[in-house]
């Protein structure tokens, strides 16, 4: 058996990626895509977990550093997963302790999802 660590990235099954609101109206994809980013968004236990890995230091967070918001951990896990399966997370094995990690473009999706398009009236 070797000694290397072995590191294992887990993808998310979606990639959260629609024009604005204010650009056009989104098609039946873009809005299930959407929809299934807010709905994991919408539970303050996710929304505490996501908010911990995109503003820990380094741009990742081990899950043994964010794993303090008052449930189990394996509803913790649970809550990891159902934010990677909405494409707001990616994770990535190394040894026994998972990292997670919000990509830039993830975060950029979403600020423009609602922002307003420039130029346009208020």
């Amino acid at each position: 058996m070797s000694n290397n660590i072995a590191l294992s990235v887990i993808e998310p099954d979606v990639t959260p990626c629609c024009p604005p609101l204010t650009e056009r109206p989104l098609t039946a994809d873009e809005a299930e895509r959407t929809a299934r980013m807010f709905k994991a968004l919408g539970d303050p236990v996710r929304l505490r977990l996501f908010s911990a890995v995109a503003s820990h230091e380094g741009g990742e967070a081990c899950v043994c550093d964010i794993s303090d918001v008052g449930v189990s951990q394996p509803t913790v896990s649970h809550h990891l997963k159902k934010l990677r399966e909405a494409g707001l997370l990616s994770s990535e094995r190394r040894g026994t302790w998972v990292y997670y990690r919000v990509e830039p473009s993830v975060l950029a999706a979403m600020g423009a999802l609602l922002t307003k398009a420039a130029g346009r009236d208020k």
